[in-house]
């Protein structure tokens, strides 16, 4: 079973699960069971093979999950919980249960489950900027994230290279940003080259809410996100009077950074507050809203007489302080709309945020230790070994990456709270997240095999804290299950005939060298922040 339950005990008997059998119990919690449990057609009943309980002291997300010659019996803490523990049912069942068949009969084991996560925080991040995955693919994802209770889908919905969802406030973002004329092919330190294609997309706002309804339903919440103020230019394609230069931008076609970035005026927070007004009231009430904050190049701002003049009115003496202001800004905004902001570690290192925002050091650990113990919440997201849009070896025959290696076992490896952290910065990390940056996943089944079965890992990591000594074998048998689903995942052992790279392999940069240069980046921003 994968994640690895807090406690699992075989007990004497079983029990013949029947397709159409009667469920009984709360109605919410009867529902999210069946979600679970799709092959089996479970039927509402007033009693049943199938008998659900509540109870709220066991704890968000908590189930408890008995099986014996009598039936199943699921006590759960809400509708996660519930959700989740049809999950652990299913998984008690073959692989051939994830199939669909027009009849279904299959034996349970007796066991006894009580689980809990040991984080609230079990996320996937989608870059859809930088390559447009369609909504039926989004769903898709989410389905496999509530299979394996990944609970927060993070979307990257805009960068330099395209935005990705309607605005009827500012429909120039969808009708202009949302598209570019051709994409970048070449590697890293390789001469441009192009493929002459254009690349584009967009979520309609009716998209975004079945999404986020869809996401709900199965225990996942989806964490949109508007990068700024760099990344921008995209936006500043479409609107080129929230930029802090006369530049002619267009929507980027090659990947990398650029010195785009949005002014800091009051124009552009009135602005970025319409952008939020309506992708809360396309989500629905949302805890968090992803702000960005990363990689900013601040030339622009520095050039411009009227941001200085502006910087200087606020009593600030640095265009990194002004940065931490916009963003502090935009955090006041989202509070307000009863929202938490979420921010890269850049954020956190160019000045004091929020106390309630929190920080993805995505640099390394001990940027996030940094943040934690100066009282923020914090996601565990380093380059190393959170980044699956890096290959999972050196090989010649591993699909174009940023970058190699990463490996399952690597990720299994990972420890979201590290014990040398003090308890009060253990306590501070809420979560791991894997990121799928998509300059180098253009499709559906390259998705696949990035994410798959590294996230198996994740997943393994984030509900329990760590993986078990067991997990390579459980990992063999689950991937049966995936099979069933129709995952094209990364085998083991190597990537199949027609998942491998083509003969040209250009030379790629380690994950060593990498995180050099963010060890570097990290150091060099610590030196030029500002005292608090």
């Amino acid at each position: 079973m994968i994640p690895r339950p807090n406690l699992l005990n075989d007990l004497s008997g079983s029990y013949e699960l029947t397709s159409g059998a009667a469920i009984s119990g709360p109605e919410d919690l009867v529902d999210a069971v069946r979600l679970a449990l799709p092959v089996l057609d479970l039927r509402p009943g007033d009693a049943g093979a199938v008998d659900l309980r509540h109870d709220p002291a066991l704890g968000p997300e908590a189930y408890r999950l008995v099986v014996g010659s009598r039936g199943v019996e699921i006590t759960a803490g809400d509708r996660a919980g519930a959700f989740y523990a049809g999950q652990s049912l299913h998984q008690l069942l073959p692989p051939a249960s994830y199939r669909f068949s027009a009849e279904a009969a299959w034996i349970v084991p007796g066991v006894r489950i009580e689980d809990a996560p040991r984080f609230s925080w079990r996320g996937l991040h989608l870059d859809v900027a930088r390559h447009f995955f369609p909504k039926r693919e989004v769903l898709r994802l989410i389905e496999l994230m509530g299979m394996h209770k990944l609970n927060r889908l993070h979307l990257h919905l805009v960068d330099d290279q395209g935005w990705r969802v309607e605005s009827r406030a500012y429909p120039r973002l969808h009708e202009v940003a949302s598209h570019r004329s051709r994409t970048a092919t070449n590697h890293y330190r390789e001469p441009e080259a192009y493929d002459e294609i254009p690349h584009g997309g967009y979520y309609s706002l009716d998209d975004l809410t079945e999404i986020a309804a869809y996401a709900r339903a199965r225990a996942v919440t989806v964490v949109p996100e508007i990068d700024v103020p760099g990344h921008a230019q995209a936006i500043l394609a479409a609107y080129p009077e929230f930029g802090s230069s006369d530049d002619d931008y267009q929507v980027l076609e090659r990947w990398g950074i650029t010195p785009a970035i949005l002014s800091p005026m009051p124009p552009t927070v009135e602005f970025l507050t319409a952008i939020f007004d309506e992708l809360i009231g396309a989500i629905g009430e949302t805890p968090y809203v992803h702000i960005g904050g990363d990689e900013v190049v601040l030339d622009h701002w520095a050039a411009s007489p009227e941001i200085t003049a502006y910087r200087d009115s606020l009593g600030l003496s640095s265009m990194g302080e002004l940065q931490a202001w916009f963003l502090r800004r935009l955090a006041d905004v989202l509070a307000d709309r009863g929202a938490r902001a979420v921010v890269w570690d850049e954020a956190f290192v160019s000045g004091e945020l929020r106390h309630d925002t929190l920080v993805m050091p995505w640099r390394g650990m001990g940027v996030g230790r940094r943040a934690a113990a100066a009282g923020h919440d914090v996601i565990a997201t380093p380059v190393f070994p959170l980044y699956f849009d890096y290959a999972e070896s050196a090989s010649a025959d591993e699909p174009m990456a940023i970058g190699d290696a990463i490996t399952v076992a690597d990720v299994a490896a990972f420890s979201p709270a590290p014990d040398d952290w003090s308890g009060e910065e253990r306590s501070r990390v809420v979560g791991a997240q894997a990121q799928l940056w998509t300059e180098r996943i253009p499709d559906p089944r390259t998705l696949d095999y990035r994410a798959w079965p590294r996230a198996c890992a994740l997943a393994e990591v984030a509900w329990s804290g760590s993986a078990a000594a067991d997990f390579p074998a459980r990992l063999e048998e689950h991937l049966g299950r995936l099979d069933a689903i129709g995952v094209e995942y990364r085998p083991l052992d190597g990537p199949k005939p027609w998942q491998r790279r083509r003969p040209h392999r250009p030379a790629t940069v380690r994950v060593a060298e990498v995180m050099k240069r963010v060890d570097s980046m990290t150091h060099d921003a610590e030196s030029t922040r500002p005292s608090v």
